[in-house]
C-alpha cells in the first residue's frame, strides 16, 4: 500500500500536527507513505523523519480573503497537473481537511481510494463550504471525523465513516512527566489559539483585566507583528504575556496550573480541542465553550467546565473558585490525568491503520 497523505498549510496549527503523529505511525507500521505540502513553509510537517517523502505542494496564504481564495484554487490546479502521472489506482489519496479538493478529484479521476479527515465544520464564505463538502461527498470513499460532533453536523450519506479523536503524543507525555511544576498555589491560565478574532482573543484580554492577582498568557499561532497589529489599541495588563508562534510549548503548558479555550460558538465551533488534551498530559483541568466537539474532551465539573465565553462573570467566579480551594483544584487535576487516556497515541495509530486497511 501506497498513501499519498495531502495538506494544504503546512503551519503550527493542530490539524498539521495531526496528520505529521498519522503519517509518522503509518512509517513504523511499514506503510510507504508521502507527505505532500507547502514545504516553503515551516510548521509541524517540516518535522516529520527525513526518510519519509516530502513532495512540493505550492500554496501561500494571504489575509485578503480573494487573493487567499486564487491561491487555494492555483495550489489544487498545480496539484492536478504535478500529481497526475505520479499517483497510481492502487494508490491511497488521504485528505487532510476539506481544503486540498484537488487531491481528492485526483483520486476520483485516477481510481484512487479517497479518503477525507475532517476537521472542521465553521467554515466562511458559505459557497466556499458547499463547494469543499461537495467535493467530500463526490470523491470520497471513507470519511474521517475528529469528533462524535462533527460527525452530526457534517453528514456524509453512502460512505464509510469512521470517528478518530486526535490525541497526544507519547512522547509529550513522556516530557510532561519530567518537566517540574509547583501546583501549591495555582494562579496561572494559559490560552493556546490562532490569531482569529472568534478564537476569543480580546475576551481573553478582557478576563486578564478582571482578575489582576492572577496571571495570564497567551501562546498565539502568529508573527509578533501580526499580533500587535491585532491587539494596536487594546490596552493590554501588567497580568497579561502575550507569545508568537512557538516551536516547542511544553514550557508554557508547564507555567500554567488551568487551560482555557475561548472560540465565541457564533464565529467559530471547535470540533475537537488539542491544546486542552496537551494541558491534560500536565494534569491541568481546562474550561471551554459549551458546544461543539470539545465538551467531549472536557466532561462538566469532572476536568474542567463548559462556559460561553461571552459570560465573563461566570468565567471569573469559577476561576476564583478553582484557584482558591485547593481541594477542587485538585480533583479536577486528578480527573483530567483520567481522562487523558481516552486520547493516547498508540490506540489513535492503531485506530487510523484498521481504517486504512478497509477494502472497497
Amino acid at each position: 500500500m501506497k498513501v499519498y497523505a495531502f495538506h494544504l498549510l503546512n503551519d503550527y496549527s493542530g490539524s498539521p500536527k495531526v496528520l505529521s503523529q498519522l503519517v509518522q505511525g503509518w512509517d513504523e507500521s511499514g506503510i510507504d507513505v508521502q507527505i505532500c505540502s507547502s514545504f516553503q513553509n515551516d510548521g509541524f510537517l517540516s518535522r516529520i523523519p527525513l526518510w519519509i517523502t516530502r513532495r512540493q505542494v505550492w500554496y501561500r496564504f494571504y489575509e485578503n480573503k480573494l487573493l487567499r481564495l486564487f491561491a487555494l484554487v492555483c495550489s489544487q490546479i498545480l496539484l492536478l497537473v504535478s500529481f497526475f502521472f505520479i499517483v497510481k489506482r492502487d494508490d491511497v489519496i488521504y485528505v487532510n481537511t476539506v481544503l486540498p479538493f484537488g487531491a481528492a478529484l485526483l483520486g476520483r479521476v485516477k481510481g484512487c481510494r479517497v479518503i477525507y479527515h475532517i476537521h472542521e465544520t465553521t467554515m466562511k464564505p458559505k459557497i466556499l463550504k458547499i463547494f469543499l463538502f461537495g467535493i467530500v461527498r463526490l470523491t470520497a470513499d471513507d470519511v474521517v471525523y475528529v469528533s462524535k460532533y462533527l460527525a452530526n453536523q457534517e453528514p456524509i450519506g453512502g460512505k464509510r465513516s469512521h470517528i478518530l479523536y486526535n490525541a497526544i503524543p507519547e512522547e509529550f507525555i513522556q516530557r510532561a512527566k519530567g518537566t517540574p511544576r509547583d501546583t501549591s498555589m495555582p494562579q496561572n491560565v494559559l490560552m493556546v489559539c490562532s490569531l482569529k478574532a472568534y478564537k476569543g482573543v480580546r475576551e481573553f484580554v478582557k478576563l486578564s483585566k478582571r482578575l489582576k492577582n492572577f496571571r495570564f498568557r497567551m501562546v498565539i499561532n502568529a508573527p509578533l507583528e501580526e499580533i500587535e497589529a491585532f491587539l494596536k489599541g487594546g490596552l493590554l495588563t501588567e497580568n497579561l504575556e502575550i507569545f508568537p508562534t512557538q516551536r516547542d510549548v511544553i514550557p508554557h503548558y508547564a507555567w500554567a496550573d488551568l487551560i482555557v479555550n475561548l472560540s465565541l460558538p457564533e464565529g467559530w465551533v471547535e470540533t475537537f480541542g488539542l491544546t486542552i488534551i496537551e494541558g491534560m498530559a500536565f494534569g491541568k483541568p481546562a474550561i471551554v465553550p459549551p458546544v461543539g466537539g470539545i465538551t467531549e474532551v472536557v466532561d462538566h465539573d469532572f476536568n474542567g467546565f463548559h462556559i460561553n465565553p461571552h459570560d465573563m462573570d461566570k468565567l471569573e467566579t469559577t476561576i476564583l473558585n478553582i484557584f482558591l480551594n485547593s481541594q477542587e483544584y485538585h480533583r479536577l487535576s486528578t480527573n483530567a490525568c483520567t481522562k487523558l487516556t481516552e486520547f493516547r497515541e498508540k490506540a489513535f495509530i492503531e485506530k487510523s491503520l484498521r481504517i486504512l486497511e478497509v477494502t472497497n
